[in-house]
């Protein structure tokens, strides 16, 4: 099985201004106010940007990989409501969202599943987030994190590969910025909410799975946890991860973090602590240049029929006028040093992958 993961694909706010369908571009930022603001910026850094762009304009060089790389799902944590709402939830400081008429941007790259279970889902309230289940699924794209009641919310969502099954859990932690009150309940919506990184909570969630799962099936959890900077994986992460592991989930696919964190392959099974950001409309943000936040990363995961890892490829891009180019060599080189220390601190090393454009994970 041979899968797509990326982190936080972000289409709101200065993105959704770019496509086709611009929604209202008004913001409640302390610093800005309208979200085409965001462009300006970017153009200020890296050069014009004609808009409107074509809807697989944001993806760029990124396209020609997804393509070339025979993928049987692709999966995403899409950190944006996909909304005309107007109901800006009071007290939050970013609020983003894409008008539902955009989501060309993401059936354009055959986006298969989007994770919900984040701290943007509900930015522009309730009405909001049953738009954007609704835009998804007549976009037929599933979802899975976030539901119009925790039954729905906390379910394990299939996908049929071949002759196996997939099955993806979705689930979000406060340390990631989620409020408390955005947790799903049996007669409210929301977002699969855990309340601790426990191992209660990791065999909770192994409990669901396990509830319908058949013989050959692979799981995958996907986690929005931890803060947006820094390379450190907090000790009960990595509890928390592995102990769903030894339940017998074979993937954990963790984000939030807006640049990549380190990779541990446990018991054969590989943990992604952070993936990063994948597209947003950070370009000419000042702040934290030491993470190198223009440079994004593709995750290729190649699975054996048993869950056991096969091959794990990083493929490295640049985000520049708003759209996923390939990295400079020296950017490669810069990232990939970066990413092997890390991963080091676990066991893996990164070595070069076709044609020096890509990384391989040894463990």
């Amino acid at each position: 099985m041979r899968l797509m993961i990326a982190g936080d694909v972000m289409t709101g706010r200065g993105i959704d201004q770019l496509l086709p369908h611009p929604g209202n571009p008004r913001i409640y930022e302390s610093w800005l106010k309208s979200a085409y603001d965001y462009i300006v910026l970017a153009e200020r850094l890296t050069g014009p940007i004609r808009a409107p762009v074509s809807p697989d304009y944001i993806w760029g060089d990124a396209l020609a990989v997804l393509q070339a790389h025979h993928l049987d799902l692709r999966v995403i944590n899409l950190e944006t409501a996909v909304t005309t709402s107007d109901d800006c939830w009071p007290g939050k400081g970013i609020h983003y969202r894409m008008h539902p008429g955009n989501l060309g941007c993401l059936t354009t790259a055959s986006i298969d599943f989007c994770s919900l279970a984040n701290n943007h889902v509900l930015d522009w309230g309730y009405a909001g987030l049953a738009e954007t289940l609704l835009s998804l699924c007549n976009a037929g794209i599933k979802t899975v994190g976030a539901g119009l009641a925790g039954t729905e919310a906390c379910s394990v969502m299939t996908a049929s590969v071949r002759q196996q099954r997939l099955l993806i859990f979705a689930c979000g932690h406060g340390s990631s910025g989620i409020p408390p009150d955005w947790s799903a309940a049996p007669d409210r919506a929301g977002v699969c909410r855990i309340e601790t990184l426990s191992p209660p909570s990791a065999d909770d969630i192994v409990s669901r799975v396990e509830a319908i799962r058949r013989p050959g099936d692979i799981a995958m959890v996907s986690v929005h946890w931890g803060g947006n900077w820094g390379y450190a994986v907090p000790p009960e992460q990595q509890q928390f991860a592995r102990r769903l592991i030894e339940g017998g989930i074979d993937l954990v696919c963790g984000h939030s973090s807006h640049h990549p964190k380190a990779i541990e392959v446990y018991r054969g099974r590989p943990i992604l602590y952070g993936c990063g950001d994948l597209i947003n409309d950070y370009e000419g943000i000042g702040g934290q240049e030491e993470f190198r936040p223009d440079l994004r990363v593709l995750y290729c995961v190649e699975l054996k029929e048993d869950g056991e890892l096969k091959s794990l490829e990083l493929i490295p891009f640049q985000s520049r006028r708003l759209r996923l180019e390939w990295a400079p060599e020296m950017d490669r080189r810069w990232i990939r040093k970066e990413l092997d220390r890390e991963c080091g601190l676990f066991g893996g090393h990164l070595t070069s992958g076709a044609a020096d454009t890509s990384f391989l994970l040894e463990w």
